[in-house]
C-alpha cells in the first residue's frame, strides 16, 4: 500500500505561508527528496510520483510563490533570487536541523533548486533533472519572444506574452510531444486546475515578471556548471526528449560538466512525469540506491 500524501501550509517569519504536499517517513535519518514544480504548475504535478518515491524516502513537494496555494505578502518581489530564498526558508522551518536531500528538478524548478544548491551545496546529495535546464543549449525557439522582452524591457514586448496564459497554450504544454495513446494518461484536472491558478486577478502580472527575470538564471548558468564540477553531485537527467520548451541537448549538455551522470531520454514531452510516472520513479530510486540515498 503506499504511504498517504498529506498537504499543510507552514508559516514563515517573513509572511509567506508555503503550501506542500509530503509523504514518507519523518524521522531525522530519512533520506529526503525536494521536488521542485515548474510553470505553470505547482506540487499538484507530483501527486502521482510522491507515493512511489515515499516508501523509504522522505518526499517534499513545496507549491512555489506565485503558484499553487503558497501565499506571500503584497510587497513580495517575484524574482527567482527570492523564490530561492523562501523555499530555503521553507526547509529550515521545516527541518528543524542541517539536513541533507536530493532534489528534484524541473522546468522553474531548476533555477530555484540550482541556486538553492549554490547557496548550500554542502546540503545538496544528487540531483534529478527531468527537463530541468541548466544550458542554453536547452533553450528552444519557444524562448524566443521572451529573450525579445529581455532585450527591449518594452511594454509591447511584455504584453504578447501574454498568450502564455490562455487554457489552450497550458493544454499544449502537456499534450505536445506526448505520444497519441498516451495523452488519454494527462488528466483533464491538471492544465485546468493550472489555468485557473494562473487566470487569478493580478497573476499574469507575477508571471510576466518572471518572465522578465528569468535572464538572471540564464546569465549564472556558468555559475551551476562550476558547482557542477567542483561538487561532483550526482545527477540524473531524465527528459522528454520531444518537449519544445526545453529541448533534449540541455539534458546531453550535463555531460560536459557533472562527474556522475546519467542521461535517460524518454519518448516524452513537458510534463514527462504525467505519463511516465512509474519509469521517472524507478530510475530515479535505482540511481539514488547505487549511490547509497
Amino acid at each position: 500500500m503506499s504511504p498517504p500524501v498529506t498537504t499543510q501550509a507552514i508559516a514563515l517569519p517573513t509572511g509567506e505561508s508555503v503550501f506542500y504536499r509530503s509523504a514518507g517517513p519523518t524521522n531525522a535519518d530519512a533520506p529526503t527528496i525536494l521536488l521542485l514544480h515548474g510553470f505553470p504548475s505547482s506540487s499538484h504535478q507530483y501527486r502521482n510520483l510522491i507515493p512511489l518515491l515515499a516508501s523509504k524516502h522522505r518526499v517534499i513537494a513545496p507549491d512555489l510563490p506565485g503558484f499553487g496555494f503558497t501565499t506571500v505578502p503584497e510587497n513580495y518581489k517575484y524574482t527567482f533570487a527570492n523564490l530561492t530564498t523562501t523555499i530555503s526558508s521553507f526547509l529550515d522551518v521545516l527541518l528543524n536541523s542541517p539536513k541533507k536531500y536530493s532534489i528534484y528538478i524541473f522546468d522553474y524548478g531548476a533555477p530555484v533548486g540550482l541556486r538553492l544548491a549554490l547557496s548550500k551545496p554542502g546540503a545538496v546529495t544528487a540531483l534529478v533533472s527531468q527537463n530541468g535546464n541548466a544550458y542554453v543549449e536547452g533553450l528552444t525557439p519557444f524562448w524566443d519572444p521572451i529573450k525579445a522582452y529581455w532585450a527591449s524591457s518594452g511594454q509591447e514586448d511584455r504584453d504578447k506574452l501574454r498568450a502564455f496564459f490562455t487554457l489552450e497554450t497550458t493544454k499544449f504544454q502537456y499534450e505536445d510531444g506526448t505520444p497519441a495513446e498516451k495523452i488519454p494518461h494527462i488528466a483533464p484536472e491538471t492544465y485546468t486546475l493550472d489555468h485557473a491558478l494562473l487566470s487569478r486577478p493580478g497573476n499574469a502580472e507575477i508571471q510576466l515578471d518572471l518572465f522578465k527575470d528569468y535572464e538572471n538564471n540564464v546569465n549564472i548558468y556558468p555559475n551551476f556548471h562550476q558547482y557542477f564540477r567542483e561538487s561532483g553531485v550526482p545527477i540524473l537527467a531524465i527528459w522528454g526528449k520531444n518537449d519544445q520548451l526545453f529541448g533534449y541537448p540541455g539534458a546531453e549538455a550535463y555531460k560536459r560538466d557533472a562527474k556522475d551522470v546519467v542521461v535517460k531520454l524518454l519518448d516524452a514531452g513537458h510534463f514527462a512525469v504525467e505519463t511516465e510516472t512509474e519509469t521517472i520513479a524507478e530510475a530515479m530510486l535505482s540511481f539514488l540506491s547505487e549511490r547509497g540515498l
